[in-house]
């Protein structure tokens, strides 16, 4: 039987199939004919605000999230977070005006930025150094299923003659979505790390206990996080010049001892902006955002649309094109969550970013060439497979690597709000492009595909000059790493001086 923190880690990743599920069936149902029926055509503006709606409160949530998930645990900030999802999912399969759905998008997003970015905190503080890169995929490949099940269900459900066609997706959703909150609360225990945070120390030993961590980890992370803790006291609690009447040092020690958990809860979010952590949060930050400039839920939001455009014109060819398109990537996440840790995170993200670049822009410059047509040619073979291949090179780099990034290189005192925060940047720029993508469909044929692989080449050379390794390393090692590096402005400024034979 596999040690327990295995098995919580499954559990707990099913966060992400629910998350997938919504975004498989959000393109395929606003483009049914029994949606059209119940709220009247779309335009394309219209069509963008209803798929993007969840997503800015999604994003607001997602700044409090780590505060909620500090505040109360990781298990119950999940719980809390799925079950305002449920109840938004239902609110979208009970609706009866576009008003009405938007207000259910927008209650889903709520919940969705409260749980999601603490699912890969919660799997990354309990688990050992040797398994987090593939236990911390797992949410993503989660994802990718739930992708599966949601377009097929879309398609299975296409031609039912009634609003049921688009409403049973909903019900599916939020059953499943009751069930899930229902079950982190039982069944999830509190990360070890985070009692310790809390001085409840014998707790911890028994959680690891629970888990099955050997004691070799145990005592190595205990270690490194004690010394860190003191650290960030002190830095907190010490002013640079102590004034008269200021207690002692021996009071201070004391006060170090004694009030650690309090100071940093305090200051958990300004403390991301502290000089020793600012440049990790900041890149965080900005992987974060331009996973989703890549363009990848445009095409999972769109997907009928963009094989409507290739050629694919009937709704049932269109929606089988894109179920096939979730299978290929939830096929290619698994060797990607399998081998996340021997690949390495700088070389999926870099090589990833050179790959979707040229995939999109291959396909751009097809459509501005004029070259794809709906009945002849094979020009729009070529885009279809182009969209193929650009998902799964997406699925087996950025989708996987990214995100267990921006969670690792964080230290212990800031992870959770620094987490938050960057899925914060995610799901703002998630909304930017369902909300544009539509549009820009609708105006030019290759504008979205030259402007998301812009975007994808900006961040590969990005990575390329200042992004350092993390694989195989234990978070306080990761800490060492961006302690000795010149990380941030200088650094990349130093790293394309050196690309280029420049002096230092």
């Amino acid at each position: 039987m596999p040690p327990r923190y295995v098995l919580t880690s499954i559990l707990c990743s099913f966060g992400g199939f629910l998350f997938g599920i919504d975004t498989g069936i959000i393109g395929p149902v606003t483009v049914m004919s029994s949606f059209s029926a119940q709220f009247g055509p779309l335009s394309s503006t219209v069509h963008g605000l209803v798929v993007s709606a969840i997503l800015i409160p999604a994003a607001l949530s997602s700044f409090f999230a780590g505060k909620v998930a500090d505040f109360l645990g990781r298990p119950k900030g999940i719980s809390i977070g799925v079950l305002i999802f449920a109840l938004g999912a239902a609110i979208e399969a009970g609706a009866v005006s576009l008003g009405m759905f938007i207000a259910g998008r927008c209650i889903e997003g709520i919940g969705e930025g409260l749980y999601l970015g603490t699912l890969v905190v919660y799997i990354c503080e309990i688990s050992p150094p040797s398994k987090r890169g593939p236990l911390t995929s797992g949410p993503q490949l989660l994802i990718t299923l739930g992708l599966v099940v949601g377009f097929f269900t879309c398609y299975g459900t296409a031609n039912i003659n009634s609003s049921l066609s688009w409403r049973l997706p909903f019900i599916l959703l939020s059953g499943l979505a009751f069930t899930f909150s229902a079950a982190a609360l039982l069944w999830l225990i509190p990360s070890p790390r985070w009692l310790s945070v809390h001085g409840r120390a014998a707790e911890a030993a028994a959680t690891w206990d629970f888990l099955g961590v050997s004691h070799a980890d145990r005592e190595k992370l205990e270690i490194a996080e004690e010394e860190e803790e003191q650290r960030v006291s002190v830095e907190l609690e010490d002013p640079p010049v102590r004034p008269a009447g200021s207690p002692s040092d021996k009071d201070k020690e004391a006060q170090v001892t004694t009030r650690p958990v309090e100071s940093h809860h305090k200051s958990a979010f300004w403390a991301l902006f502290a000089r020793d952590v600012r440049a990790r949060s900041i890149f965080a930050i900005f992987l974060m955002g331009m996973q989703q400039l890549s363009g990848i839920d445009g095409v999972l939001y769109y997907a009928p649309l963009l094989f409507q455009q290739a050629g694919l014109t009937s709704s049932e060819a269109s929606f089988l094109a894109s179920g096939v398109s979730a299978l290929a990537i939830f096929g290619v996440t698994i060797p990607a969550l399998i081998w996340s840790d021997s690949w390495g995170r700088r070389r999926s993200t870099i090589l990833g970013g050179f790959g979707i670049t040229i995939v999109m822009f291959l396909i751009g410059g097809l459509y501005a060439g004029n070259v794809v047509h709906a009945d002849t040619g094979a020009g729009r073979w070529i885009v279809i497979v182009s969209i193929y291949l650009f998902a799964v090179i997406f699925s087996l780099t950025w989708g996987v690597a990214i995100k267990v990034y921006a969670a690792e290189i964080q230290p212990q005192h800031t992870r959770a709000a620094a987490t938050s925060v960057a899925h914060g940047s995610n799901w703002a720029c998630n909304f930017l492009v369902a909300l544009v993508t539509p549009i820009l469909l609708s105006r030019s044929s290759f504008g979205a595909y030259f402007l998301f692989g812009g975007c994808n080449l900006i961040t590969a050379v990005v990575c390329f000059f200042a992004m350092p390794e993390t694989k195989g390393r234990s978070l306080e090692e990761i800490e060492e790493v961006f302690k000795k590096k010149n990380f941030g402005p200088s650094g990349l400024a130093k790293g394309i001086r050196n690309a280029f034979g420049g002096r230092n």
